[in-house]
């Protein structure tokens, strides 16, 4: 993969899974690399969340050419009707204000140099809408339209934003998934099996170099054949 020289790469949900793979797999092609984590094991801890601690974090670090935003929850597994609203708030929260937040705060860096590249981490929940999952799928949905929005936005400026959209991959964030949940995604994979957090961080890293440059607010599926649009 190719970069600017010096770039910067922050990577959020940096202390596994995805993020660190990805982490790792940037680091390898010679990024400068922050992890931001509230998890330890991140070289910063950060609550995306926390708007004061998000412009922070990056009015600290300097210019950050490269956002992979990988923080995220997955959320309860329960049908609609017993999900509390406290829960349902709390997936939006992480999921599509830490998304918001953290977009937010790189950037006017990257609009001011003309270069960045944003990866958002949606999920195929977005476009399927998992049962039992309402709010992790219409928080990943709202991740898929503020990316698509904002790669509209910043089309002209150099900055790319685009979306990786993976099935079920093997991650702590998993951990406590229903495993009734995890059977169906993995039945429902042509493939048979879950992703790994290096196959995803193979794309990631793909999106956030020179190599791409006509293609913004796209959503970049990563499913083991089971996206089927």
């Amino acid at each position: 993969m190719s970069y600017p020289d010096g770039v910067l790469a922050l990577v959020t949900g940096g202390a596994s899974g995805i993020g660190a793979a990805t982490a790792a797999r940037l680091r390898a092609d010679g990024v400068r690399v922050v992890t931001a984590d509230l998890a330890p094991g991140a070289d910063e801890k950060l609550d995306v969340t926390d708007p004061d601690a998000t412009e922070a974090l990056v009015a600290e670090l300097g210019p950050v050419g490269i956002l992979v935003h990988s923080a995220g929850i997955v959320g309860p597994a329960q049908p609609l009707t017993e999900l509390g609203l406290d829960e349902w708030r709390k997936a939006f929260r992480v999921n599509v204000d830490g998304t918001f937040l953290m977009c937010r705060a790189v950037v006017p860096g990257m609009v001011r140099n003309g270069w960045g590249r944003i990866v958002t981490l949606a999920s195929i929940a977005a476009k399927d809408g998992n049962p039992a999952q309402s709010a992790y799928s219409a928080s990943k949905a709202a991740v898929v339209a503020l990316t698509k929005s904002l790669g509209k936005e910043l089309a002209t400026t150099g900055v790319l934003v685009n979306a990786v959209a993976p099935a079920a991959v093997s991650t702590p964030m998993n951990a406590d998934t229903d495993p009734a949940v995890l059977a169906r995604s993995q039945a429902l994979t042509p493939m048979g099996r879950f992703g790994t957090p290096e196959e995803i961080a193979e794309l990631v890293a793909w999106l956030c170099s020179e190599r791409v440059s006509f293609s913004t607010g796209a959503v970049y599926d990563a499913s083991g054949g089971r996206a089927s649009y």
